[in-house]
């Protein structure tokens, strides 16, 4: 299971790099085109706002962890062990339950943006959102993982941060 889930990390880290490599070449083309040649091309401003939306939830969704979200965690880290796998397994599965209720209409209006295009590219609105219901998803089954695992035998390990040393 590890190995699979270190694969699937590589792969998304490698999706995330060739998404910020893509990125960053149109923005040199982009700064090329208007100050090099005097004649800057349209699509390039575009394109780097497309793949800059699909970064942020590509990476959100596949790459952010829970521990290193930045959080306020004061009144979280004040509690004792028990109370923080109470608080933490409340608040995982009312965000769970919130995406889980969302996702129908998410979905349900990404498809209906199919009737919009890019002004310049052209590319489909459904397709431009379509990352945020991968996110949506991801976000879901994230947090159904980790109401499971504060559920297991482990459930002190889900609750460790790097500021928390207690056993």
């Amino acid at each position: 299971m590890q190995a699979l889930r270190s694969r699937l990390r590589y792969f998304a880290e490698l999706v995330a790099a060739i998404l910020f490599m893509a990125m960053f070449g149109a923005f040199l083309l982009q700064v090329f085109t208007r100050y090099i040649l005097n004649d800057p091309v349209a699509w390039t401003q575009e394109f780097v706002l497309i793949v800059y939306i699909w970064i942020v939830f590509w990476c959100a969704a596949f790459l952010l962890r829970e521990r290193e979200h930045i959080t306020f965690d004061m009144f979280f880290l004040a509690l004792p062990l028990a109370g923080r796998r109470v608080f933490a397994f409340v608040l995982t599965a009312l965000i769970g339950i919130a995406f889980i209720a969302a996702l129908p209409a998410t979905i349900d209006y990404v498809t209906f943006m199919k009737i919009e295009k890019s002004p310049v590219i052209g590319l489909r609105f459904d397709i431009l959102y379509s990352i945020f219901v991968v996110f949506v998803i991801a976000v879901a089954v994230s947090a159904l993982l980790r109401v499971w695992r504060l559920l297991s035998r482990s459930w002190r390990d889900e609750l460790r941060t790097s500021g928390d040393f207690e056993p």
